[in-house]
C-alpha cells in the first residue's frame, strides 16, 4: 500500500500505456492509480455497443495489469453504487479517499475533457499538475509554431517535417527513401477477382471481456450496434498479436487496395490495429519502425509501407493539431449550409443502395468500416446530400470503436464535409457513382445503374452530385482542383442539367429522417 498522502493518477479510458508521462517518474509505493468508468462518457452519446465493452474491456484488463505490477489501483465500476456519472466527480470522491498530496495528469484527448481537467487546480485543495501526453510525436506548441502564418495547414508539408524528425523512411542524405516523399499513386487499385485477403484474428472474449459485454447489454441495450461478433484486442499482447499478423500477412498488399471496396469483405488487407492505437495499447512509433523493418528486409513494397507510415505520423497527428489548433469553432463550422436531417437508414442500413447498405451492415455488426468506405461512399453521401454537419459527426462518433472527438471531428467536418470551408481539405470530396464503381464491386448487383444519370433507376450518386455542385457554384467555382468541372456542367443542354436536378431533388424529398436518435440533440446542444 502507499504510503500516507500519495500521488493520485487518474488515467483515462484512452491513456492505457505503461509509459504514460503521469507513470513514468512515479515509484509504486508512493502513487494510487486511478481508473474510472464513467456514465456521462458513455452516453454523451449512445455509443455503439461494441465501443463500450472495448474501452471497459481494456480498461480492467490494463488495471488488472497495473496491479500484477504491484501498483496500487483504485478502480471505479460502472455499477459502484456511488458512482459520480462524471471524471470530476470520480476523482472528487478518491481525493477524499485517500487525502493525496498532490494529482498528476497527462492532459486528454478531447477538448470538452480537457476543460473539465483545467477547472481541477480550482477546484480541489491538492496541487494539481497536468502533464502534456507525449504519446504524440508532434506537440501542442510544436503544430501551434509550424501552422502560425501559413495561409494553408497542408498535411503534406507537416507529414515531410514528420519524417524528418523521425528519421523514418530517411536516407542518410536527408532524402526520402526510394526519391519520392508519398508513393499515393501506387495505392489506387480497384479490387482484383483474385484478391485472397487473410482474416484478421479475433480475440475470444475472457471472463473480464465477457463481463463487459454482459454489462454493456444490461446497461446500453437501447444503443447502436451489435455485440455478436465481438473480437478485438483489450490488452497489449492481444494488440501486438494482431500487429503482428498484420506485418506477416497483409501489409505487402495494404498499399495497392487501401481504397479498395468489395460487398461482404469488411477488413481485406487493412491493419485493423486502430482501435488499439487510440486506447493506447499500441505505441505509433513502434509501428512505424515495424513498417520501415519490413520495408528494407524486403517484405513489403515502398508504397504500401510509405502508405501505412503516412496515414500515422502523417495523418493521424495531423488531424490531432488540426483539432487542437480550431476548436471549438470546429465543432459548430458549417461553411456550406447543410442542415438535412440524418436519413434513418444510416441506423437500420434499409437502403436499395447496395454501398450504402453494405457499409452500414459493417459498421453495425463490426463498429468498423475502412478508410474509404467512411470517406467516398458514407461520407461523400452526407456531404453531396448535403446532411448537417452536426448530425453527421455525433453518428460517426457513436458508431465507430476507433473514433474520439480528437480524431472523428476534423475527419468528418473537415474532410467529408468541407464544414471548415477548405481549411483542411483543399477540395470537397464529392463524387458520383463512377468512382464507387472503379474502386468496389458494389455497383454489380445494385438496385440502381450505376451507367444511369438520372431518372428512377439511376445511381442516386449521379444526379446528387451534379445537384451539389450546382447549389454551391458560387461557393466551388474559383477552387483550383474543382472549378474546370463547371466547365462541363455549363456545356451541357438546358433539358440535361433539369433532369440531373430534378432526380436529385425527388430523391432527397423521399428521404426519411432518424426517426430514433443514438446522438445527442446537436439540434439544442
Amino acid at each position: 500500500m502507499p504510503a500516507d498522502n500519495p500521488v493520485l493518477v487518474p488515467v483515462l479510458g484512452d491513456q492505457l500505456t505503461r509509459t504514460l508521462a503521469s507513470l513514468r517518474e512515479r515509484t509504486k509505493d508512493d502513487t494510487v492509480i486511478l481508473m474510472m468508468e464513467v456514465w456521462d462518457e458513455a452516453t454523451y452519446v449512445k455509443h455503439h455497443k461494441q465501443k463500450i465493452a472495448l474501452i471497459f474491456s481494456a480498461m480492467r484488463h490494463f488495471a488488472a495489469e497495473l496491479e500484477d505490477a504491484g501498483w496500487t489501483v483504485d478502480y471505479v465500476t460502472l455499477t459502484d453504487e456511488d458512482n459520480s456519472h462524471s471524471f470530476s466527480g470520480e476523482v472528487a470522491r478518491a481525493i477524499e479517499r485517500h487525502d493525496p498530496r498532490s494529482l498528476h495528469v497527462v492532459e486528454a484527448g478531447e477538448w470538452r475533457v480537457q476543460q473539465a481537467i483545467e477547472e481541477w487546480p480550482d477546484k480541489f485543495a491538492c496541487e494539481v499538475e497536468i502533464l502534456p501526453d507525449d504519446r504524440f510525436i508532434c506537440s501542442h506548441a510544436e503544430f501551434r509554431e509550424w501552422a502560425e502564418d501559413r495561409k494553408h495547414l497542408t498535411m503534406e508539408h507537416f507529414y515531410r517535417e514528420m519524417r524528418r524528425k523521425t528519421g523514418l523512411l530517411m536516407r542518410s542524405d536527408g532524402k526520402p527513401e526510394g526519391g519520392d516523399w508519398n508513393y499515393d499513386k501506387m495505392n489506387r487499385e480497384p479490387p482484383d477477382g483474385d484478391m485472397d485477403a487473410p482474416a484478421r484474428p479475433l480475440f475470444k472474449p475472457d471472463a473480464i471481456t465477457q463481463q463487459c459485454i454482459a454489462l454493456v447489454e444490461d446497461r446500453f441495450g437501447d444503443h447502436f450496434g451489435s455485440l455478436e461478433s465481438f473480437g478485438w484486442p483489450v490488452t497489449r499482447d492481444e494488440a501486438e498479436k494482431a500487429a503482428d499478423a498484420f506485418f506477416a500477412e497483409r501489409i505487402e498488399k495494404f498499399g495497392p487496395y487501401q481504397d479498395a471496396m468489395v460487398h461482404g469483405e469488411d477488413d481485406l488487407y487493412h491493419s485493423m490495429l486502430s482501435t488499439s492505437i487510440n486506447c493506447g495499447l499500441l505505441d505509433t512509433l513502434e509501428l512505424c519502425r515495424r513498417a520501415e523493418e519490413a520495408y528494407e528486409k524486403g517484405k513489403a513494397p515502398i508504397n504500401s509501407v510509405e502508405g501505412f507510415i503516412r496515414q500515422i505520423i502523417g495523418w493521424r497527428e495531423f488531424v490531432r493539431g488540426f483539432y487542437w489548433y480550431n476548436m471549438p469553432g470546429l465543432q459548430s463550422d458549417n461553411e456550406l449550409g447543410a442542415h438535412r436531417p440524418l436519413p434513418e437508414f444510416f441506423w437500420t442500413g434499409e437502403t436499395d443502395m447496395r454501398c450504402l447498405s453494405d457499409c452500414i451492415r459493417s459498421t453495425r455488426d463490426n463498429a468498423h468500416a475502412h478508410h474509404i468506405q467512411r470517406l467516398m461512399v458514407l461520407g461523400n453521401f452526407c456531404l453531396i446530400a448535403g446532411i448537417d454537419p452536426r448530425a453527421v459527426q455525433d453518428w460517426y462518433l457513436v458508431v465507430y470503436a476507433d473514433a474520439y472527438e480528437w480524431v472523428e471531428l476534423p475527419n468528418v467536418s473537415a474532410m467529408i464535409l468541407y464544414a471548415d470551408g477548405g481549411e483542411l481539405a483543399t477540395k470537397p470530396y464529392a463524387a458520383s457513382g463512377n468512382y464507387i464503381n472503379k474502386m468496389s464491386d458494389y455497383c454489380g448487383e445494385c438496385r440502381y445503374s450505376v451507367s444511369r444519370k438520372t431518372g428512377e433507376d439511376a445511381c442516386p450518386f449521379n444526379p446528387l452530385y451534379w445537384h451539389f455542385m450546382e447549389r454551391h457554384r458560387d461557393t466551388l467555382k474559383s477552387n483550383h482542383r474543382i472549378g474546370r468541372i463547371y466547365a462541363t456542367w455549363d456545356r451541357m443542354e438546358d433539358d440535361r442539367k433539369r433532369d440531373y436536378l430534378d432526380t436529385a431533388q425527388e430523391f432527397l424529398d423521399r428521404l426519411e429522417p432518424a426517426s430514433k436518435g443514438w446522438a445527442r440533440d446537436y439540434q439544442e446542444s
